[in-house]
């Protein structure tokens, strides 16, 4: 019996659409009638967007699907496509490289968001706004902060980090209570699959019980009344 390895096939252009899909295309290259290859092409076309429904999430995804049918034919396949048909050359040609932002964050358990507002609120004149910003400012950075440390934090902290961070503009008073912040561990639950043990355990011991009890003689008068 001979057997057939993936290392003796044709390599696949494609892998995320299967070596079926890549057999159907080529079959497709070969019909002679142009009408009929548009009409196979299509088929494909559907297959190929149900085997990656994640494609549907990407803008214009027919395009997608169509300049893959291009490629996977080798950019030989002749057929009446509502899409411009892609090039080798296409291929070639690299991404825009897409800078990393390089900023510096002080605190990082606090985020660059912190930082953002912090300079909203040093621009605010008018004092009740503004304290009313700071106030949320030091409940947000506390929030924060347990978020990431997963333990308390006292108030007197967050004042620092707050009066650090905005270089002395941004204060609260010292007798200040900011909002309670616990950090709470998820709560384990046992699954349903654990209690429905349980209540079989609990129903067999009942047969069990009901099986052991002696068996009632109706013969005896006793036990009739």
């Amino acid at each position: 019996m001979n057997f057939e390895y993936n290392t003796t096939r044709n390599e696949l252009i494609l892998a995320e659409y299967g070596r079926n899909v890549q057999n159907m295309v080529k079959y497709i290259i070969e019909l002679p009638d142009l009408e009929e290859r548009n009409r196979y092409a299509q088929a494909v076309i559907d297959l190929m967007g149900f085997l990656n429904p994640h494609l549907r999430d990407v803008a214009d995804f027919k395009h997608k699907l169509w300049d893959h049918l291009h490629i996977i034919s080798g950019y030989k396949i002749d057929v009446d496509c509502p899409y411009p048909k892609p090039t080798p050359e296409d291929a070639l040609v690299k991404p825009q490289h897409i800078g990393y932002p390089q900023q510096r964050i002080t605190y990082k358990h606090y985020g660059k968001t912190v930082e953002m507002m912090i300079e909203k609120a040093k621009a605010v004149d008018e004092p009740e706004r503004r304290a009313a910003m700071v106030q949320g400012i030091a409940n947000f950075m506390k929030m924060a902060y347990v978020t990431w440390n997963k333990d308390s934090v006292a108030d007197e902290t967050i004042l620092k980090n707050l009066r650090e961070l905005s270089g002395g503009q941004l204060e609260l008073d010292e007798n200040v209570n900011l909002n309670k912040v616990e950090f709470k561990p998820p709560v384990v639950r046992p699954s349903n699959n654990n209690n429905r043990g349980r209540q079989n355990n609990n129903n067999k011991g009942r047969q069990n019980n009901n099986n052991n009890r002696p068996a009632r003689n109706n013969n005896n008068p006793k036990q009739r009344h």
